[in-house]
């Protein structure tokens, strides 16, 4: 059966690797992994622009030398941070369950489900992505990769599963893109910024909607049928 995986084209992100190496002792796994949960902390409090390595030893009650030992900057500790989690959001999303040539309504729905459950626990680190890539080449890059990723897989499942090509003249990829905008843009609004926000938006309303126009958009008003299914 098919499911949502990505074309064997496609390769995986490869991210900035931190030019240390991974400690090889227990203790120094454990404080590396003890560091970065911390620096969570501070990038979910301060953002990306005006956290410091100084804050990071701080919040992690290591010396400054003792945290140069594991990262050589701000840089290296994020990217060691969000690119574990772009890629844990990339498998979060594919559904599993269902699927997608059978019952395209309900692999979509598991698939968005996903994503933004992961993006929901994950959401102080998405802000500060977000906040990341305006002002760090690096991280535009980072993000741009790990879009394009999530769009490659979708248009080539909609083909393989559904021979979807265009959508009423204008080529799947054009569309996609264009649908990923509306899911990420979505999560960022409603989670990330949930302060923000009058009301608060679960996680299973907010795949609820982004699935019925992703259906919508590429396989008609069938969903109303499957709204009924699903309810």
């Amino acid at each position: 059966m098919t499911k949502f995986k990505p074309e064997q084209t496609v390769r995986p992100l490869k991210k900035n690797e931190s030019p240390l190496v991974i400690p090889p002792t227990i203790k120094g796994q454990r404080t590396r992994s003890h560091i970065l949960n911390c620096a969570r902390k501070v990038f979910a409090r301060v953002g990306y622009v005006t956290l410091t390595m100084l804050e990071v030893a701080k919040e992690s009650k290591v010396s400054m030398g003792a945290l140069y030992r594991y990262f050589q900057n701000k840089d290296d500790l994020f990217i060691n941070l969000v690119g574990s989690i772009h890629e844990d959001l990339f498998r979060a999303s594919r559904a599993t369950e269902n699927d997608f040539a059978a019952d395209p309504y309900h692999a979509l729905l598991e698939a968005n489900r996903g994503y933004l459950t992961h993006y929901y626990e994950n959401r102080d680190v998405m802000r500060a992505l977000i906040e990341a890539t305006t002002v760090n080449p690096q991280f535009r890059d980072l993000w741009w990769r790990m879009r394009n990723r999530h769009v490659d897989r979708f248009v080539h499942a909609l083909k393989q599963s559904h021979g979807i090509e265009t959508v009423e003249g204008v080529p799947v990829r054009a569309v996609t893109e264009a649908m990923a905008s509306l899911v990420e843009q979505s999560a960022y609004t409603w989670f990330a910024q949930e302060k923000l926000n009058a009301e608060l938006v679960s996680v299973d309303t907010a795949a609820q909607v982004v699935t019925s126009i992703w259906y919508r958009a590429f396989l008609g008003d069938e969903v109303s049928t499957a709204f009924l299914n699903e309810n």
